[in-house]
């Protein structure tokens, strides 16, 4: 019975793909440590089977170490990274709420940000605003 279950599953990976990738057995681990290691509870957040996050609430990373986010994160609030240590943020990246970024050392904002509310950039590195970049209210402390 056991080896018929291994065998039937071992049937659906496509020959020559790794099979860790192949369930996104690794990457949803490195994605579940990330939020382990901020000590953010998993019923804070969600992961689907392609791998899209959604954080249900505000996520406060204000003056942590992190430097960067996990791809295709939504948050269904506020995001917090003022005084981190962020330098890149993930593609993909949509905020329900605002999103400060101040007094961090990121240069360059990711493709298709989205931001649902304010967005702040006081005391940042950044000179250029993506084409793409969808803030719904307004830009603070960008400066040219």
């Amino acid at each position: 019975m056991k080896a018929q279950f291994i065998y039937e599953n071992l049937n659906k990976f496509t020959r020559g793909q790794d099979p860790k990738a192949a369930m996104s057995v690794g990457n949803k681990a490195k994605i579940i440590k990330w939020f382990s290691d901020l000590e953010i509870k998993s019923d804070k957040y969600e992961i689907d089977d392609k791998l899209n996050i959604t954080v249900k609430e505000d996520l406060n990373l204000s003056s942590s170490y992190i430097t960067e986010l996990p791809d295709n994160l939504t948050i269904n609030g506020n995001l917090d990274l003022s005084y981190s240590k962020v330098l890149k943020l993930s593609d993909n990246l949509k905020v329900d709420g605002w999103l400060d970024l101040s007094y961090t050392n990121i240069t360059e904002l990711p493709n298709n940000l989205i931001v649902n509310d304010y967005l702040f950039l006081y005391d940042t590195n950044i000179t250029e605003l993506p084409k793409n970049l969808d803030v719904k209210t307004k830009i603070y402390g960008f400066k040219k």
